[in-house]
This record gives C-alpha cells, structure tokens and sequence, in this order.
C-alpha cells in the first residue's frame, strides 16, 4: 500500500505537471486503476488516458436521471474509443423508497444529498470497494469548493481501515480553456449540451445552462449555495483540503 508520505512526495513531484505526464507517472504505480467518465468535458481523460494506458478501465454513474443528450453521448464515447465502458447504476430499491416517500424532485426542497447520496455516491462507494485508485476530472478553476485540489491524494470519503483508496485528479492545474482547446484540437467528441450553455454537466433536474460570467458549477443545484454545489463524491476531500 502507498503511504501518506509517498502521496505526499508524489503530489509535490507532479504538482505542475501536465495531465499526460501525471497519468503515465501514477498508472503504473496501481495494480487496480479506473478512470471515472462524466459525459460532460472529462472525456479529454479518456483520450489522454487511452494513449498512456490503453487497457484503462473506464466506468460512469448513470443516475437514471440523466439528460437524453449524454446517454447518446456515453454511447458514441463507448463507440469512438472501442470502451468496455462500464456503466453503474443504483439500487432500485433505495430508489424506489426515496420516490415512494418524498417523491421525483424532493431535492428542491431538502438538498442534493439524499437523492445524490443514493444515486452517485453509494454505486460509486461499491465500485471504489474494488479498486487501489480512480481518476478524476476536477480542476481547480471549476468552483469555489475545488481551488486547491491536488494532483494525488489519499481519498478520505471511500478509503476504510482496510482499504485505502488513492484519487488522481490529472487535470486540476488545467483550466476550462486548456480543456477545450484539447477538446478542438484532437477532435475528441464532446457533450452537445456544451453547445446550449451548458458546461458542467449532471442530472438532468439539477443542471441548467450558465452565462458567460459565472463560474462552470453554478449550474448546478442553481438553488443553493455556491459553497455547497457538491454531489458527495468529493466533498470531504475537499473540505480537507481548504483546511489545510
């Protein structure tokens, strides 16, 4: 198992370091990796990553919420790069007793975290259960909340006393505009609900299009605080990391 201390050494090692050099740096470095796929402008990971690794495990979330445009686009990402693309979804029945008592969009009246908590976190907890690290697409440009994500880090949500999980987040020094210049460059297939104002994709009920003065996140969950536009995915490592 890597130690803190080497995660440390890592990250200030690869702390400027671009997304190419730090996946083919890390990769190896794991005998379980996955790359976790948004269908929102991560797919630049995809890309970079099948040329580092090509066997790359790639997995979603699909929440069964989310909008007709990503499911296409899952479908021609999957087709595009020849992915075993696996696909995770919640479990019916803590779905089903969610909507059973609260109803399709309770979230509009408690909060994100229940509905998030039972559709991404829990199927994403199960599919950590099994891996040494995971890839993610957060930068730091993207929110108030990610200003100072790293490039690795010990993941404090899904790691347990008996497994440690590692979180690689390649992009973070990247900005949107680095992103989308790979994106046009490469001709890597992207989201067309980028093209009607939307940038930072989730389900379809809690994701609207931005204008061009606000920050990517604040589409998300639009009714509540900017401080909290987070699913649970990343939360704690996040709050971690501005404490520090």
């Amino acid at each position: 198992m890597i130690s803190p201390a080497d995660i440390e050494q890592l990250a200030t090692e690869l702390a400027d370091a671009e997304p190419k050099d730090i996946l083919a740096r890390l990769v190896p470095e794991f005998d379980s990796i996955a790359l976790a796929f948004s269908g929102a402008e991560d797919v630049v990971l995809v890309e970079i990553g099948r040329k580092v690794a090509p066997d790359l495990a790639v997995f979603t979330l699909d929440t069964g919420r989310l909008h007709p445009e990503t499911y296409d686009f899952l479908e021609t990402v999957r087709e595009h790069y020849g992915l075993d693309l696996e696909v995770l979804s919640p479990d019916a029945q803590a779905v089903e007793k969610l909507v059973r008592a609260k109803g399709l969009f309770s979230f509009y009246e408690d909060g994100h975290e229940e509905c998030c908590g039972i559709r991404k976190v829990a199927p994403l907890r199960r599919k950590l259960a099994g891996v040494d690290a995971w890839i993610t697409g957060q930068r730091r440009d993207q929110s108030p909340t990610r200003t100072n994500v790293p490039v690795i880090q010990i993941d404090e949500t899904f790691s347990t006393d008996a497994h440690q999980v590692i979180k690689i987040n390649p992009l973070a020094n990247w900005t949107r505009e680095q992103v989308w210049t790979y994106i046009r460059i490469f001709d890597v297939p992207y989201n067309p609900l980028h093209d009607e104002g939307f940038i930072s994709i989730g389900c379809q009920p809690c994701t609207q299009p931005v204008n061009p003065s606000q920050r990517e996140r604040e589409g998300r969950w639009w009714w509540e605080e900017a401080t909290i536009k987070e699913c649970g995915l990343h939360l704690d490592n996040l709050q971690g990391d501005k404490d520090k």
